[in-house]
């Protein structure tokens, strides 16, 4: 199967970025909606609404919800990639639609989307209150869940720059996790069906991404949402977006997502799932904090007289400023950074370092210097 070609031809243009609220999918649900599949499921703490799209004929019940933290956008992307995928008509369409029947949050948390976010209004992070269910917008995820029973769930995220696959040097683009459903974190059928999924989708990324794919920490925390549905007899998958060099609007970590989707429904569809692949699927390398956003190396300071060698990282905030996402380089750590990798690397060659200030690089200071006067830093990136 062409995965790239059927991206390139379902992707939903109208959404691109990483800022996108309830605002930008509203009408696009409701361009989707042909036959009567959206359905407004709730409120927000804000009372906006939240939806859910409902698709297909099949015994195959799939539930996927996405943006539960609102400054995680990219699968949301994807998902309506994928749904534009469903309502194509298509031959693969058709299949999926006779096999399976999806239903979809695609913006759980409008509220955080808005203020991008992390939490819900109330300052909550809806994925640590699955089992207080403080919050309307988890109250509404569970009592969908147990309304519609549903045999694999979804759970759809974004994930740092930080993170790297092990200590390869390259980024955690796509990383998965078969969520533990107890604290031994042992592998049952349940979680051994969530498990061949992502060795399918894996298989199928490797190919266009080798060596950037990641395995998520499985610790067991019955407050996640996952390993609340998984130690609930339900499949789940974690999908995780992470950076893909110089893509930080994520546009082409979506066509990954779109990926595993479209791949991991069809390994179900081909029941692809029956035999165990624990032992692919930690072969899998894990997930590990390595990167910075830019690493500059072999730096001169002249401190107190002194002239020091030194190295530091930069790494961008993105800051909401009048509803418009701002990516600002800010200086993070000074010193010895051995066993990190920067997303970009410069080599200074001891040239010497300064700035409008004293000359000397702070913590939390904007990345604007110049090195031996003139190569000329703004925002962390070298200006010509």
């Amino acid at each position: 199967m062409d995965y790239e070609h059927l991206f390139e031809e379902y992707k939903t243009k109208e959404l691109h970025g990483r800022y996108i609220t309830l605002d930008d999918v509203e009408p696009l649900l409701k361009e989707l909606n042909t036959d009567n599949q959206l359905e407004i499921i709730g409120q927000s703490v804000q009372g906006k609404p939240i939806y859910s799209y409902q698709i297909g004929n099949g015994k195959t019940k799939i539930l996927l919800w996405s943006q539960m933290h609102g400054n995680e956008s990219t699968t949301t992307k994807a998902l309506f990639d994928f749904l534009k995928l469903l309502n194509s008509g298509s031959d693969l369409a058709n299949k999926y639609l006779e096999k399976f029947t999806f239903l979809a949050i695609p913006m759980l948390n409008p509220d955080g989307a808005k203020l991008y976010t992390r939490q819900n209004a109330n300052e909550i992070d809806l994925n640590r209150d699955s089992q207080t269910l403080s919050q309307p917008e988890s109250r509404i995820l569970r009592e969908l869940f147990e309304n519609y029973k549903p045999d694999f769930c979804y759970n759809l995220h974004d994930q740092r720059t930080i993170f790297g696959v092990a200590d390869t040097g390259k980024p955690a683009t796509v990383s998965f996790l078969a969520p533990s459903y107890n604290q031994e974190r042992e592998i049952n059928e349940v979680r051994a069906k969530a498990i061949a999924v992502i060795v399918g989708m894996n298989d199928a990324l490797q190919g266009i991404i080798p060596g950037q794919v990641g395995r998520f920490d499985d610790s067991f925390n019955i407050d996640c949402i996952g390993d609340t549905f998984q130690s609930m007899n339900v499949p789940t998958i974690l999908i995780e977006a992470g950076h893909f060099q110089n893509d930080y609007n994520r546009e082409k970590t979506r066509k990954f997502i779109f990926i595993a989707l479209v791949s991991g429904f069809y390994c179900i569809y081909e029941n692809d799932i029956v035999n165990s692949k624990t032992r692919e699927y930690l072969n899998i390398p894990q997930n590990k904090v390595s990167f910075y956003d830019f690493v500059y190396k072999n730096i001169k300071i002249n401190y107190d007289s002194t002239k020091i060698i030194t190295n530091f990282a930069i790494q961008f905030r993105e800051e909401l400023i009048e509803n418009k996402l701002i990516f600002n380089a800010y200086i993070v750590e000074i010193g010895n950074l051995d066993h990190f990798f920067g997303h970009f690397e410069y080599d200074a060659g001891e040239a010497l370092y300064e700035d409008e200030g004293d000359n000397i690089p702070k913590l939390d200071q904007k990345a604007d210097f110049f090195l031996d006067k003139n190569t000329k830093i703004v925002n962390g990136m070298i200006k010509i």
